[in-house]
């Protein structure tokens, strides 16, 4: 066993974007295989931690729809959050989550769930304007991944799966639903959301 001492931010934080375990999972695996991720994703897995990405294909068609009011009564979320039992859907454990995502909707104001979904003219617009403001002495390659770097964080601004979570601005809302995919045993999907505000 290697001491936690050898194992830097960087690794746990790569390790839980691949895995989706929970940030103390990340750090004891790493730590049981000396700083080797590919090593850390099979202790994760084989002690049942690392799940989310063997579900992503199976059907989810159960769920709720959890509607959430902000306390000053001026913010307002339908959410569809689907899984696959009805037994999951009922449990307490599922509806604190739906709340969860409700809330972080109400307060970060995302416009869709997932990257596909924001309309392409509104991704040109986006890059046409990222054209103008980065330094075009830079060789191509180097404009050009300054160009994906600044979407990425376009994309994180307007996908509610790639925003950071209100409540911990370390992870990811996918980050978020992937621990709780290994929590309940099933695949869960963040499928679709309308947020109402007066005045809006």
């Amino acid at each position: 066993m290697t001491g936690n001492s050898t194992i830097n931010a960087a690794q746990v934080r790569d390790l839980r974007q691949t895995s989706g375990a929970p940030m103390m999972d990340c750090k004891q695996a790493l730590s049981e295989s000396g700083g080797d991720i590919e090593k850390a994703l099979d202790w994760l897995r084989k002690r049942g931690i690392a799940k989310a990405a063997k579900k992503a294909d199976r059907e989810a068609s159960e769920g709720q729809i959890a509607a959430y009011i902000h306390h000053n009564g001026r913010v307002g979320v339908l959410l569809e959050v689907n899984c696959e039992t009805d037994f999951v859907a009922n449990t307490d454990q599922f509806k604190e989550f739906c709340r969860e995502i409700s809330l972080h909707i109400a307060s970060m104001k995302p416009a869709c769930v997932r990257r596909e979904e924001v309309p392409p003219a509104a991704v040109e617009k986006e890059r046409a304007i990222l054209m103008e403001q980065i330094d075009k002495k830079k060789p191509a390659d180097i404009q050009a991944k300054m160009i994906e770097g600044r979407l990425s964080k376009f994309f994180a601004e307007q996908c509610l799966l790639e925003q950071p979570w209100v409540k911990d601005d370390k992870k990811t809302i996918d980050q978020l639903r992937a621990e709780f995919v290994g929590k309940v045993g099933e695949n869960v999907q963040i499928r679709r959301f309308q947020r109402y505000e007066i005045g809006l």
